[in-house]
């Protein structure tokens, strides 16, 4: 048999896991959406949620915490343990449960009733028989164990029935335990009963948005709580963050009292407009609208149950800004006034350095790699700097508010800022937008593009030049001082950006059509070899060969990137700049005047793939006995690539003047080549069926020698 002493521990111990339990448990059914939320979803495409409803998917963040110490005005009870220690003339400690009686038995002392007493008077209580015993002693008490309670949750509550809770426990605590109101149950009218009357009634929304609790008492054991059904309800919806349904109290409930829940009227809600959406029910049909102004006639409107709220949001509108976009350095929305013209926003060049041109810059000096790799593309580094401002062209965009169509007024920006033209200096008006552009959002005409040149090799100043307006590329090499004597006009190398993206466009599209021919021949091979199972095999064996040799060889063709190489036809023997084509210069073009190399080269089927000593007078002949042909040679397909970057194949020469392709004399630089003879089906022979040869695609693409040891082994 446990003792009585055991037996109140135990009732305890089970109380506070009671509680305990309480605190974790989470509501086990879905809040079902109420009539009124379902009809407000049809009226307004949302499912508005229950104001403070989310707050009960927690319920252990306002569970009772048997932890902290209790309140001086706790009231003592059955199942409470107090720990005593008194000292003096005698010394001892005790642990002391309140039994069902609400009474403890102290040795010698006897019996005492603590049951109803407070906190505050515990240790006065406790003195007072102890002194009927002792004398000249000191004594203290505290509480240990707190002992559980049960009450019970009635009514439209999510989980109703009996809790055990701790005896520190609340009415809020208690509602959080039991899920709190369902859909259709009240916030603002839950009551708590004790012995058959009503002690306390709290409004949730006044805990909920105002943090009140003084309706909201400690629960003693067998305490009722009653959640009733609940009241008038009102929509808020639109340009509020608290969109949801609310519920009205007992009294007039008026739009600012529903609107100060959530912090008032949104900021964001424009107080010039809402509209109420009402139910009248002797109307036919009885749903009416009313238009209201949320001033303060308007916020003192009552509500009634069924209204549904729409706020709106303020107009993106300004009412006193111009814009500024595009190449500017602070592209943003500036206060307009009375009077405001172009020049106050741009009033000088200033204001048309971007922020990024100057990090561009700042880039530069981030680390030595980057300052050096910088460096060496001086151009490709200036262009994308310099922003390029189109001096000729800005606009204003207007609105015409009578035909809310937008006008386009263009003037010149250069006359503007730079010249201060009246003409130019447009007066602003509230809500334009001025664009600034620069040369590279529309192309400008020729002369006035700026253009960066390169020059390298054997000029008298190598650099990267800024071409003045029609100027052509001898003048700018005379303008640098020209060239110097080592210069090999013939083998210079001029390149063009706006070439090399044709010329890369026209290799990617006979990529893309080898691919296609290639498929289409696979196919056709299959498809001739009739229907035998032998025939079968072996043509889809040939087909899956030939598919991997082609994707690995068009792989190849990929890396093939065009430079941009334009021929520019000289004579062999031109040494001076008056050979040079008048061609007019473009943005990026560069030009390379190499040294007189003193050799020439030979690649292929031959058994000396080397450089030979150039002689004046050698001709092809020369070259292919100093590099010996090997039996895979095809002469036939022969061909030189030549210093200038043209192409001169053997099959093109004529034998009956001056001796054929053979007799051909070589100039300093240039490439004899030889293919091999091709007697499978490869890749090669697709692609030679498919364009003229390789002297075509050197010639048409811009490859040059060094895409030779690609070609080679295809």
């Amino acid at each position: 048999m446990r003792t009585k002493k055991e037996r109140a521990r135990a009732d305890s111990d089970r109380a506070e896991d009671g509680a305990e339990e309480g605190r974790r448990k989470l509501p086990a059914r879905i809040v079902q959406p109420s009539q009124f939320q379902r009809f407000v979803q049809e009226s307004t495409g949302q499912l508005l949620p229950i104001f403070g409803r989310e707050l009960f998917e927690s319920p252990q963040t306002y569970a009772a915490d048997s932890a902290i110490p209790a309140p001086d005005s706790y009231v003592l009870g059955s199942g409470d343990e107090i720990q005593l220690k008194v000292w003096g003339p005698v010394d001892f400690s005790l642990d002391l449960t309140i039994d069902r009686n609400g009474q403890v038995n102290l040795p010698k002392v006897g019996v005492v009733q603590l049951g109803g007493v407070m906190l505050r008077d515990l240790d006065k209580t406790l003195s007072r028989h102890l002194a009927k015993v002792y004398a000249n002693f000191n004594a203290s008490a505290t509480l240990g164990r707190l002992r559980g309670i049960q009450i019970y949750v009635v009514g439209h509550a999510l989980q109703p029935g009996s809790y055990h809770v701790s005896s520190l426990s609340t009415l809020v605590n208690a509602l959080f335990v039991s899920g709190g109101p369902t859909a259709g149950g009240s916030m603002r009218n839950i009551s708590l009963k004790r012995n058959g009357k009503t002690i306390s009634t709290i409004d949730l929304y006044d805990f909920i948005a105002r943090g009140d609790k003084s309706k909201d008492l400690a629960l003693l054991s067998g305490d009722v709580i009653v959640i009733p059904p609940v009241g008038p309800r009102v929509a808020v919806t639109g340009a509020i963050d608290q969109a949801a349904i609310f519920e009205l109290k007992p009294s007039a409930t008026t739009v600012a009292d529903i609107l100060s829940l959530g912090g008032g009227v949104p900021t964001l809600a424009t107080v010039n407009k809402a509209l109420l959406e009402r139910i009248v029910r002797d109307s036919n049909p009885p749903r009416q609208v009313q238009e209201i102004v949320l001033n303060e006639p308007g916020l003192r409107q009552n509500l009634r149950d069924g209204d549904v709220l729409v706020l709106f949001g303020i107009s993106p509108a300004f009412a006193n800004a111009v814009t500024l976009q595009g190449a500017v350095a602070a592209p943003l929305r500036y206060n307009w006034f009375e009077g405001m013209r172009v020049l106050d926003l741009i009033p000088d060049r200033e204001a048309l350095i971007t922020g990024d041109y100057f990090r561009r810059k700042n880039l530069l000096v981030q680390n030595e790699r980057a300052t050096s790799a910088a460096g060496l593309d001086l151009s490709k580094r200036i262009r994308a700097a310099d922003d390029q401002i189109n001096w000729d062209y800005a606009v204003i965009e207007r609105m015409d508010k009578n035909t809310l169509t937008t006008a386009l007024i263009p003037f010149n920006l250069g006359k503007a800022v730079l010249q201060k033209d009246p003409a130019h200096n447009l007066p602003l008006q509230v809500g334009d937008v001025i664009t600034v552009l620069n040369q590279s959002d529309l192309r400008v005409p020729q002369e006035r593009q700026a253009r960066l040149v390169r020059l390298e090799g054997e000029v008298v100043a190598p650099g990267v030049y800024q071409a003045n307006p029609g100027e052509t590329l001898p003048d700018l090499i005379q303008r640098i001082g020209g060239l110097t004597p080592q210069a090999y006009l013939f083998g210079s190398e001029f390149r063009r950006e706006s070439v090399r993206a044709k010329q890369q466009a026209g290799l990617d599209t006979l990529i893309r059509r080898l691919e296609a021919q290639g498929q289409a021949q696979a196919n056709s091979l299959v498809a001739n070899r009739g229907t035998d199972a032998a025939g079968l095999a072996l043509a889809q064996q040939q087909q899956q060969q030939q598919q991997l040799q082609l994707k690995a060889q068009v792989e190849r063709l990929k890396d093939f990137k065009s430079n941009g190489r334009m021929t520019l036809e000289l004579d062999t023997q031109s040494k001076s700049l008056a050979a040079l084509p008048a061609l007019p210069l473009e943005d990026g073009d560069a030009f390379y005047i190499p040294s007189v190399p003193g050799f020439v080269s030979a690649f292929g089927a031959v058994h000396n793939e080397n450089l030979f000593l150039f002689k004046q007078g050698k001709t092809v002949a020369d070259v292919l006995k100093s590099a010996g042909l090997t039996e895979e040679a095809d002469l036939d397909q022969a061909f030189v690539l030549r210093a200038d970057g043209s192409v001169m194949a053997r099959r093109d020469q004529s034998s009956l003047l001056g001796g054929g392709f053979e007799a051909r004399q070589l100039m300093p630089g240039d490439t004899v080549v030889v293919p091999s003879k091709i007697d499978r089906e490869s890749t090669y022979s697709v692609i030679t069926r498919g364009v003229k040869d390789w002297t075509q695609i050197l010639a048409n693409f811009g490859l040059s020698v060094a895409a030779l040891k690609s070609i080679k082994s295809l």
